[in-house]
């Protein structure tokens, strides 16, 4: 199909949200100025979601994107749960206490997030109860240990993914009378999800990632040019220090199985992953937790088969890896994304392209047509189309937009090339998943007169 540009724009920002963090008296007191995300589904129904907070009783802001494999029930469960894990784990031991009482006491309780979503993220209301409970049973714990230390950002993260994976595992266990729910537990658990999420709070900025999506630093050099910082490692077999650390963790008879054609056991990519129990329990516990579970579940191809040579499990985790980075004035924005980016973009062009879009100004580079034969009639047709483009290259209201658009339809002289865009974007269902993964991005701009 032919799409025209209103078309393309239509399907591009159906699912963008910004969001603009208010000012006090004309002052600003927060190192975010706001940010923007979005999402382009490849997937029907796209396995990425993302989150957006704000922490009410510590000082910060939270923002994940999460990259589901074999479904979106994990993502979804991580993008409802995670933040509400940190924030407890960022808790005092006094305000614990309190929201421990009020439930007790039948009170309404503290709120602990200010969420920012759009209409399109979805809530599971069938298993906010169960979810509750677990997260119950979390704080109660951590009231009991009660050390009197003040929690660290990067232990509270690592606590928060790890202990949110746990419960993902032990509900699938238990399971559910409520025979919806305890599909919904053992789907959530059963899938998978990669996670990669940012706590800002004043110039502390910690990125904790688990698999392959990134986090990327937009940084403005003195002579106006961007460079990219890299703020996550992707956890898969391109990473030597992940391989490592998978052999580490099991005997030296299984060092040429553990990982086959760059796939964890041959079949995962991302060596850290929340969910995907296959990877995690052992044989006798899948067999038993499926064979008393609903019919659908045998139904499934996914849960059916058993990895092979699994002899030493668990062979994944979803214990994140913590980058802290202290803010500086030239750090002007940060970009968190799937790796359905990163696959079709590098992290310098995707930097220069929102620095760019973000401050208004271009830096002209020179026309590159790399090896191509190219007569000067095609030439004069490039610049006249890049004079263009530079006067209609605002028309996002958005830089995740700004930057989906660029990963789509770039052509390969690095500009938007609207017949390649329009192809892409009207690929059927089941042909637009070789070309492309589903890509979700969510841009945070930095205030550089707080910081």
């Amino acid at each position: 199909f032919y799409l025209t540009p209103p078309q393309v724009n239509s399907i591009l920002k159906a699912n963008e949200y910004s969001f603009k963090v208010p000012e006090f008296d004309g002052k600003n007191v927060s190192s975010v100025l706001g940010f923007d995300s979005n999402q382009l589904p490849a997937n029907a129904p796209i396995e990425d979601r993302r989150s957006a907070a704000t922490c009410l009783q510590t000082r910060g802001m939270l923002l994940g994107v999460f990259d589901g494999h074999a479904g979106c029930a994990c993502a979804q469960a991580v993008s409802e749960r995670l933040f509400y894990y940190i924030a407890v784990s960022l808790l005092p031991h006094e305000t614990l206490l309190e929201i421990e009482n009020a439930v007790e006491s039948g009170r309404a309780l503290l709120p602990i997030l200010q969420w920012h979503k759009h209409p399109n993220d979805y809530f599971s209301k069938e298993a906010s109860k169960l979810y509750f409970n677990s997260l119950r049973t979390y704080w109660q714990e951590l009231i009991d240990l009660n050390s009197g230390e003040t929690t660290d950002v990067r232990e509270a993260l690592i606590n928060a993914f790890k202990r949110l994976d746990n419960d993902i595992s032990l509900e699938a266990q238990v399971g559910d009378p409520n025979s919806f729910l305890n599909y919904l537990v053992l789907r959530v658990a059963f899938s998978g999800a990669t996670a990669c999420v940012a706590h800002v709070d004043g110039v502390d900025l910690h990125i904790a990632n688990t698999g392959d999506s990134r986090a990327m630093l937009g940084v403005q050099e003195e002579d106006g040019s961007w460079s990219a910082v890299t703020l996550s490692y992707d956890h898969n077999a391109q990473n030597e220090n992940e391989v490592e650390r998978v052999k580490m963790e099991h005997p030296k008879s299984e060092e040429k199985s553990l990982v086959k054609q760059d796939r964890l056991l041959g079949l995962l990519m991302p060596f850290r992953a929340f969910g995907d129990v296959k990877f995690k329990w052992s044989i006798e516990l899948q067999k038993r937790v499926i064979e008393s579970g609903p019919d659908q579940l045998n139904d499934n191809e996914y849960t059916k088969f058993i990895p092979p040579n699994y002899h030493t499990p668990p062979y994944l985790t979803a214990e994140p890896e913590v980058i802290h980075h202290k803010l500086r004035p030239q750090d002007k924005f940060l970009i968190l994304a799937t790796d359905g980016l990163w696959e079709t973009m590098h992290r310098q062009d995707v930097v220069r392209i929102v620095g760019e879009y973000l401050t208004g100004v271009h830096h002209q580079q020179p026309i590159a047509v790399g090896g191509y034969k190219v007569t000067l009639g095609q030439m004069h047709g490039l610049l006249t189309e890049r004079r263009a483009r530079i006067s209609s290259v605002f028309e996002d209201q958005n830089a995740a937009t700004h930057l989906i658009r660029h990963a789509v339809g770039n052509n390969e002289f690095g500009t938007v090339d609207h017949e390649r865009l329009s192809k892409m974007l009207s690929l059927p269902e089941e042909l637009a998943r070789m070309y492309r993964d589903d890509i979700t991005i969510i841009v945070v701009q930095f205030n550089s007169h707080v910081i």
